[in-house]
């Protein structure tokens, strides 16, 4: 082990760039769909010892250790990017006509600037570069404090943050709920870099045991509230819930054609009778843009929706909602949900407030225009963003918090105050990234709101993967991925351990402090030692 550590560490040029790059790319298999958590080990423990190369030599000078270690980052971060974010460039080829030229950006101009996320992380680890278990310490500062700014610089795009890695199962996940996926994160790099200790044996013995006991923590911890039952409501509310999985060929959508026909069998898969035990349903939950028209301009839609429904049940769809702002002003179109009653009237909506850069709107639109950069979406001008969310009152009482597509993988899009929140409602469209590990990971990252949140998933998608999930991120009910059905279950409304955002920013920023501390007296001592 010592032997290939520091014949890792002494590579150079290509080789170096290769195994840095390889070493991220590995590290995508322990996300969805795959989930093999333990390729971040090897993953992590090649890193270590790459950055151990490019900061182990004093006569190089500060500043070159500082632009080797950023580029060890970067490169690490590509691979793990274009690995992991691959899919995205199949909604480009849905109209490979118009957009195809676009590939290489979404392919691998989009992981090349996350990447630079993870430069910064490990020239933050190299400022504390150490000898001994303070190093896989700073490393952890590093990432934690990374991920965390990728989460809200430039809009933000956490997705795929190292945490996810560590939870692929519910008994994995449950530490979110305690210190967030952020806090999660930090702690599961310094796990993950560990075995790296075996190669140079220098602080390898305090280090194994501090990883080995965080990982005990995590399971156990994770066991301990699996096992623990919420508590009981006083109203021990019940919500009997359809999803409805229609699996509409995205291509088709983009076309604009057959309408009525998408509409109808919307209808149609909501109408079926409940098989023998299942509740009669409360609600029907359509996915993102459902409704393949403008409400205001087909009237006619909202009486169908009515005929449909029975007596007290509500339907929740996703629209495109247009409002005119006065003559010689432009429409404006925004990514929509509704709550529509059994006599066909609009009970509530709420308005997407998160767009998806490039998919709903064009940052920098004036410049970024003129080269013939546009959105995915054909409308004029794009969506508009809304100032505020609103929660969905159904009549029952139970209020729904909605999130559309991608809204769901920000931790800050959901309030810090739950209270009179009874679920969390995601609704999307992930056709546009076919059969890849896109809707995998989305609905990873959905499951591990409700496990931070302790508020119940009410989730439909157009192909997949629609499912309820409960407060341990378990699924109560689901659909496969690419299958035309529906799922009805009956979902307990329960006064459960809801999130406190306050502690657990307050947690993430122990550990964050507490691994600072412990690469500062590494380094520290590493400096003494060395003079």
């Amino acid at each position: 082990m010592e032997r290939l550590a520091g014949g890792i560490m002494l590579l150079g040029g290509v080789r170096r760039a290769g195994l840095a790059i390889l070493a991220g790319a590995v590290g995508a298999l322990a996300l969805p769909p795959f989930g093999f958590f333990a390729a971040m080990f090897l993953s992590f423990t090649l890193l270590v010892w790459l950055l151990d190369g490019a900061t182990g030599n004093p006569e190089r000078g500060h500043s070159t250790g500082l632009r080797t270690s950023f580029a060890t980052g970067w490169l690490f971060g590509f691979g793990y990017f274009v690995a992991g974010l691959w899919w995205l460039g199949n909604a480009l080829m849905l109209e490979a006509d118009e957009f195809a030229w676009a590939l290489p950006l979404a392919v691998l101009g989009l992981p090349a600037v996350l990447a630079l996320f993870y430069g910064l992380a490990t020239m933050i680890a190299r400022l504390l570069w150490s000898d001994g278990f303070g190093r896989i310490a700073a490393l952890s500062l590093g990432f934690g404090l990374a991920e965390w700014l990728r989460g809200f610089v430039a809009t933000g795009f956490p997705w795929n943050a190292i945490g996810y890695a560590a939870m692929p199962m519910p008994l994995m996940m449950q530490s979110a709920h305690l210190v967030s996926v952020a806090g999660v994160t930090t702690l599961a790099v310094f796990v993950f870099s560990a075995p790296a200790l075996l190669g140079t044996r220098k602080g390898m013995v305090p280090g194994l045991a501090i990883a080995g006991a965080l990982f005990s923590a995590h399971l156990g911890y994770g066991a301990y509230r699996l096992n623990i039952p919420d508590a009981d409501s006083p109203a021990d509310r019940t919500l009997a819930v359809r999803l409805v999985q229609p699996m509409v060929d995205q291509s088709v959508k983009l076309e604009n054609g057959d309408r009525e026909e998408i509409f109808a069998e919307h209808l149609r898969l909501s109408a079926l009778p409940s098989q023998e035990g299942e509740p009669r349903p409360e609600i029907i939950v359509w996915p993102e843009t459902s409704l393949p028209f403008i409400l205001t301009e087909n009237p006619d839609a909202l009486t169908r929706i009515g005929d449909m429904l029975g007596e007290g049940q509500v339907l929740i769809t996703g629209a495109v909602r247009s409002e005119d702002q006065g003559a010689g002003q432009p429409v404006r179109y925004y990514n929509s949900v509704y709550l529509i009653g059994d006599q066909g009237q609009i009970l509530a909506a709420s308005d997407k407030v998160h767009l998806t850069p490039f998919g709903e709107y064009v940052p920098f639109e004036d410049v970024l225009r003129q080269f013939g950069i546009d959105n995915l979406v054909s409308l004029p001008g794009g969506f508009s963003a809304a100032r505020m969310r609103e929660a969905l009152p159904l009549p029952s009482g139970v209020k729904l918090y909605p999130l559309i597509c991608y809204e769901i993988v920000f931790p800050d899009e959901i309030p810090d105050d739950l209270a009179g929140l009874d679920a969390i409602l995601n609704i999307t469209n992930d056709a546009w990234f076919g059969r890849s590990p896109g809707p995998y990971q989305h609905f990873l990252q959905a499951r591990l709101r409700a496990v931070e949140t302790g508020l119940p998933l009410i989730r439909a998608a157009n192909n997949g993967i629609s499912a309820v999930v409960d407060t341990r991120g378990r699924i109560i009910s689901g659909l496969r991925f690419d299958t035309r059905a529906t799922a009805n279950t009956t979902l307990e409304i329960k006064n459960a351990s809801k999130r406190n955002s306050s502690r657990q920013r307050n947690n993430f920023w122990l550990i964050i402090v507490a691994v600072a501390v412990a690469a500062l007296i590494s380094r520290m001592g590493f400096i003494f030692k060395r003079n």
